[in-house]
């Protein structure tokens, strides 16, 4: 048998192991030793489903918590947000359960056709995009509003992992430099740097990070050289570094991180609240629905900077008790990535809950003014239509993987 870095290639029969057709994923099996291990059909994942449940209820709880003044303030209705939150979860949680009864072939099916799909919105939304307020990332269709990079996200990582099971023995012949490099890291990074590079266009610079680093996840999880990623991931830092630094829209961000005190009506204004905030909750909190920021101190606080208003009024318990939900959600996911049945789904699980991770950390570092204020969302806790749809997708697609474990006989 011929021998890779990360797991043995063996050929697995036309048949069926403990129920479980092994042709009816397209013999995704293909990767697993039929002699030593079987593949077994289950229900989904009980763990991650009620990790995920908890984390809806609490985020609906602090969505109400946070916006009520000021929807009450923008709108005269109190429940403004939190209705439409409210409408959005049930209709991801619909998404979720069909996500979770796909079979993992058809996920194989739809990852390239969601590639261009997502490349295509991207193209759209430069020329009929709606600003919203702020810069031109979204597409509007009469009621309906959505923001085409968190489906390039999902796409992107569904692509990857697709890519990396079909051309298998080429990205991974390692005997053969030249191939591999090619098929392993090289055309790989040209699927990450069309969408990187039509997110740029929108001047979306936290887009630009989460998706070029979900991409390089991926590709490390992968198990190709490293040596030739480390150089292109140098070069992206670089990139990205270039742009923040050129670019007056985000040179002007990092100005306002690193003195948020010298723009205190302007916008160092969020910033500076958002951290009162956090520093005014304590130990225990000043309790559910007792927070003073959220009153026109920081703006839309239903927003990215939810989590000040969770420390605010439930403190570092609060806090704490958010990391651990979504510490145990993200361990889960690589759980099941390590029981997956093929490639296609250990990496799609793999940028899944990296993705989670990644925009977890990155909003924590925001609101505690460790990064600069790119407007990055906290999963399942910020108000939103797409992201909240997406991101139950996600789940809802990991869910599906985890039907499907690798055991040892």
């Amino acid at each position: 048998m011929k021998r890779n870095t990360q797991m043995t290639r063996a050929a697995v029969p036309a048949s069926v192991q403990n129920g479980v057709d092994v042709r009816a994923d397209g013999r995704a099996y293909a990767q697993i030793n039929p002699d030593e291990y079987r593949v077994v059909k289950s229900g989904v994942d009980s763990f991650l489903l009620f990790t995920v449940l908890s984390l809806l209820v609490f985020g609906l709880v602090m969505v109400f918590s946070a916006s009520y003044a000021d929807a009450q303030a923008r709108y005269g209705d109190s429940y403004y947000f939190i209705k439409r939150q409210s409408v959005m979860v049930c209709i991801g949680l619909v998404f979720m359960i069909v996500a979770s009864r796909i079979p993992l072939r058809m996920y194989k099916w739809a990852a390239v056709p969601a590639y261009i799909a997502s490349a295509l919105l991207l193209v759209a939304v430069l020329f009929m995009g709606d600003e919203g307020g702020g810069p031109q990332r979204w597409i509007k269709f009469g009621s309906l509003r959505f923001q085409p990079s968190e489906i390039a996200k999902y796409a992107l990582i569904l692509t990857l992992a697709w890519y990396y099971q079909k051309y298998e023995s080429k990205a991974f012949d390692f005997k053969d430099k030249r191939t591999s490099n090619l098929y392993g890291t090289l055309f790989p990074l040209c699927l990450i740097g069309l969408i990187c590079g039509l997110v740029m266009l929108e001047k979306h610079l936290s887009g630009i990070i989460i998706i070029g680093t979900i991409g390089l996840m991926v590709m490390f999880a992968s198990g190709i050289r490293l040596k030739l990623l480390g150089a292109f991931g140098a070069v992206a830092v670089a990139g990205v570094a270039a742009m923040a630094l050129l670019t007056d829209y985000t040179k002007r961000r990092i100005d306002i991180w690193l003195n948020p005190a010298a723009y205190p009506q302007d916008g160092g204004w969020q910033t500076l609240q958002g951290m009162r905030a956090i520093g005014s909750g304590g130990f225990f909190g000043l309790g559910l629905g007792n927070s003073r920021q959220k009153f026109s101190y920081v703006s839309q606080p239903q927003n990215d900077f939810i989590y000040t208003i969770i420390c605010e009024e439930l403190g570092y318990i609060g806090a704490v008790a958010v990391i651990v939900l979504f510490g145990l959600l993200v361990w889960r996911g690589y759980v099941i990535a390590m029981r997956a049945p093929d490639r296609f789904a250990q990496l799609t699980a793999i940028g899944i809950s990296s993705k989670i991770a990644l925009q977890v950390l990155l909003n924590i570092a925001v609101v505690t003014n460790s990064l600069p204020n790119t407007g990055i969302s906290l999963p399942f806790f910020s108000y939103g239509g797409t992201a909240m749809v997406v991101q139950l997708i996600e789940v809802g697609t990991l869910l599906a993987i985890s039907r499907y474990t690798v055991e040892k006989k």
